[in-house]
């Protein structure tokens, strides 16, 4: 990776005692463009000088490069990975697992075959949360249906991609993502109905849009209002 050595001397000025280090996102992938950043994990229980912080997220420029940095000690880590897994966006966990290893160091290979497993299993939709989702995704439904000014058709339009995108994740199995992710993540799943989902939306077409979010919505549950409780 032709990032390493720069990676290295930021660590040994600003996390000397990282043991763990580990790059992720399009560094990691090799995909960079001009406007990406570093994304770098640590883990090490000697990473703070205060012995009561457990984690930092922080960004940093170094030489030129944009660096943003996840800094955990291991009771962190397992901290804020579980909180990850409970919003179904485990970031850091992805981190762990799918990034390059800079700084790998003993246990490390056992640490990412433990969270592979979980994030091999995947998210469970309990169906509390599936009502929840579906009576959200029936009112903006509605609302876009509705909607005749431009702008609104726009912004509800672009809130429904979001909530009908990570109800098809998570009704079967997968994690979802946040940004530039969640598309990925729906491409990637199922490219077909990603494709079917979001044409209309990309032509403009909030009626066929609308009607693509409703077949879904069937094939998750189907419409929910009356008689939702919160």
């Amino acid at each position: 990776m032709y990032q390493a050595e720069r990676i290295e001397r930021f660590l040994a000025a600003r996390y000397p005692r990282a043991r763990i280090a580990i790059v992720a996102g399009s560094t990691a992938r090799s995909e960079r463009t001009h406007t990406s950043d570093i994304d770098l994990l640590l883990i090490d229980d000697d990473l703070f000088a205060d012995d009561a912080q457990g984690s930092e997220a922080a960004t940093f420029e170094f030489e030129g490069e944009v660096l943003e940095v996840f800094a955990y000690t291991a009771a962190g880590f397992e901290t804020w990975a579980h909180r990850g897994i409970a919003q179904h966006r485990p970031v850091i966990v992805h981190m762990l697992v799918e990034g390059v290893p800079v700084r790998p160091c003993p246990g490390l290979d056992g640490l990412r075959a433990r969270w592979g497993a979980v994030l091999a299993a995947g998210p469970v939709l309990g169906e509390t949360e599936s009502r929840f989702r579906r009576y959200v995704i029936t009112d903006l439904l509605d609302d876009l249906q509705d909607a005749t000014d431009p702008l609104e058709q726009h912004v509800v339009a672009g809130l429904l991609f979001e909530r009908i995108a990570e109800l098809m994740l998570l009704a079967d199995g997968q994690w979802i993502g946040s940004g530039k992710w969640l598309p990925r993540r729906l491409r990637a799943w199922s490219p077909e109905r990603a494709d079917r989902l979001s044409a209309p939306l990309l032509a403009g077409d909030f009626s066929g849009f609308a009607a693509r979010v409703g077949e879904e919505l069937e094939l998750a549950g189907g419409r929910l209002q009356a008689g939702f409780v919160r």
